[in-house]
């Protein structure tokens, strides 16, 4: 399945193309573009809101962005878009991505992302991003309690 960015990133059904896999692949473009333009090392800010699994997602995105040495700042529970953005600025990072469908319908969700400044990526970098999403067969992940233990998770 060809996933294709809109504003602020990909969204979707939950179970039918929003799914693990999906948010997995997505996160490798997200960490293969942050890793290509050298921003990586500044690490990134996952959060989510409350939507049906979201947790899950998150966990699944921040899983692989640490199989890619990309350090993760994991919300320890639902959060707020405008946080999340707060967050990229206050600790440094290099973006952030949200599990989030705002206000689409309860059965989509969302994978967002956001740059260092905490704002929307421009649709060039959309475009870069989308460009980096890997077949599923190529996605790298770390358990997530390894990824903690290795200090390349922390929640906060």
């Amino acid at each position: 399945m060809r996933i294709k960015f809109g504003t602020d990133g990909w969204r979707g059904t939950i179970a039918e193309d929003f799914t693990f896999d999906n948010v997995r692949r997505c996160a490798q473009g997200f960490a293969r573009y942050l890793l290509d333009r050298g921003e990586a090392a500044d690490g990134v800010v996952v959060g989510h809101d409350r939507r049906f699994a979201s947790e899950h997602f998150a966990a699944a995105a921040a899983e692989v962005m640490a199989a890619h040495g990309i350090r993760v700042h994991l919300t320890q529970g639902a959060t707020p878009t405008p946080v999340i953005s707060y967050s990229v600025v206050a600790l440094g990072a290099a973006g952030a991505i949200n599990i989030t469908a705002s206000h689409n319908p309860p059965t989509d969700n969302g994978f967002k992302v956001r740059d260092r400044h905490g704002a929307a990526i421009d649709p060039q970098g959309l475009r870069e991003i989308e460009a980096r999403i890997p077949p599923i067969e190529e996605v790298k992940r770390i358990p997530l309690e390894e990824a903690i233990e290795r200090g390349l998770v922390e929640r906060f």
